[in-house]
């Protein structure tokens, strides 16, 4: 069969609505083609800040938007609310699972990745991953409800279990959110209870490296490491987490407690790659060319973190950055492929995509980050410098100036007086592994347990 629409108005076929997939619609609105954008949820996510929802800084609201509202100015841009479920490549066509068929002339790929737990999938339910906003508000459920449980046990027995919170993994997502509980639990809640004390709560970061932030320059490695000692968190390299049960974690033989495990060590590649057939790496990713297209199929772009690209020798990351940029390279690519500046199998002498790194960052806690500078000029910084970067350059990007503005003054209220956030707990009062203390028994130490008069902050 023949490419959709031949002879009329060639149609693109955009599936996910991350940062790949709404660059590559915003650079294709307004020109003389019909794209259809396919997204199982309604709404684009800003997921580097995702941990801040994650640790109640933040609302869902202020870090998401309704595609919808995002490509209302584009009239030639269509938003389904749906998902790929097969695909017919050699007719060009995705079936998608509401039963609908969409046919294209060109289709990208942008369905970003998802958590991967080394084959032990079971552990998802007992140490959630940070990828999406329900994965965001299911972590602040547990952290909060953590020390909402440790407070009625103190007022029931008089005693509670530690509160000790594990992360697994100590790339920047680890990082940043071991650095956020630890704020939270030190400088946001210590006149909230009466019967704990929240800034004793232990927060132990578990890599399986040598090094935590292993793709960041040693320097900053260890300025991180400094930044999180100071905030009380204690990190462990080399620890291989062998078992997660509910209430603790196994590193070889030893069991270490965890009133709540949060998982950061491993990501996957959309599963869409393996479903049409294109050549995976071990992640999933989809191994494209110069074009990001797969092998022989230059009608097909991949976007994001589901495409596998090589630059100088190293796979380009699976962050925001790339992904937009992906995004943008793939929409003039495809403008140029329907103004028939090149023949129909896209040859023709056009640059292929190249990455342009401008730095990284990780934020660590309230006034500590990490950055690795590369544009306009190369530095490394650390501390309240490159956490002041790191807020400008997340405000800058965050899309509509409802967002940027709503999170700008969340962020200056909550930093500078040390106000609630978005401390809100829904769902399910069960926490996998909580134990009730049985018996009144003796109080922490230090602690006078007297009912009538809660302790004084």
């Amino acid at each position: 069969m023949a490419a959709a629409n031949s002879g009329m108005r060639k149609r693109v076929v955009i599936l996910g609505g991350g940062f790949g997939g709404i660059h590559t619609a915003m650079g294709l609105g307004k020109l003389p083609l019909d794209v259809t954008l396919v997204d199982r949820k309604n709404h684009h996510t800003f997921q580097p800040l995702l941990y801040q929802v994650a640790l109640a800084v933040l609302s869902p609201a202020e870090i998401a938007q309704p595609i919808r509202s995002i490509l209302r100015d584009y009239p030639n841009i269509e938003v389904l609310m749906d998902e790929a479920t097969n695909f017919n490549l050699d007719e060009h066509r995705v079936m998608l699972k509401s039963g609908a068929e969409l046919e294209y002339d060109y289709l990208v790929v942008a369905t970003g990745s998802t958590h991967s737990y080394f084959g032990k999938d079971e552990w998802a339910k007992l140490a959630p991953g940070l990828k999406t906003l329900e994965d965001a508000t299911e972590i602040r459920r547990r952290v909060l409800l953590a020390f909402e449980l440790a407070e009625r046990e103190m007022v029931e027995s008089g005693k509670h279990p530690p509160l000790k919170f594990v992360v697994i993994g100590g790339g920047p997502t680890g990082v940043e959110l071991a650095g956020a509980i630890s704020d939270i639990a030190k400088l946001y809640m210590t006149k909230d209870f009466r019967h704990i004390t929240p800034s004793q709560a232990e927060v132990l970061i578990l890599e399986g490296s040598p090094n935590i932030l292993a793709a960041y320059p040693p320097d900053l490695q260890v300025k991180a490491a400094q930044q999180l000692a100071d905030l009380g968190v204690k990190i462990r390299t080399g620890s291989h987490v062998t078992d997660i049960q509910p209430g603790y974690v196994m590193v070889g033989e030893e069991r270490i407690d965890a009133v709540v495990t949060l998982w950061a060590a491993g990501v996957q590649a959309s599963p869409l790659g393996k479903l049409m057939g294109l050549e995976v790496d071990r992640r999933g990713c989809v191994m494209v060319d110069e074009h990001l297209n797969p092998k022989g199929r230059p009608e097909i772009f991949i976007c994001g973190d589901l495409a596998h690209v090589e630059q100088d020798g190293k796979q380009v990351p699976g962050v925001a950055q790339p992904a937009m940029q992906m995004g943008d390279f793939v929409a003039k690519r495809i403008a140029r492929l329907t103004a028939q500046r090149f023949g129909s199998d896209g040859t023709g002498v056009e640059k292929g995509f190249r990455y342009f790194d401008k730095g990284d960052m990780a934020t660590i806690g309230r006034k500590a980050a990490v950055a690795k500078i590369e544009w306009p000029f190369k530095a490394h910084w650390s501390g309240f410098p490159a956490w002041l970067t790191w807020l400008v350059v997340h405000i800058f990007f965050l899309i509509g100036f409802r967002n940027r503005f709503s999170v700008f003054r969340q962020w200056a209220y909550t930093y500078l007086f040390l106000n609630d956030g978005a401390r809100l707990i829904t769902g399910s009062q069960e926490l996998p592994g909580w134990v009730a203390q049985e018996g009144v028994a003796e109080p922490l130490p230090g602690k006078a347990l007297d009912l009538g008069s809660p302790k004084s902050n």
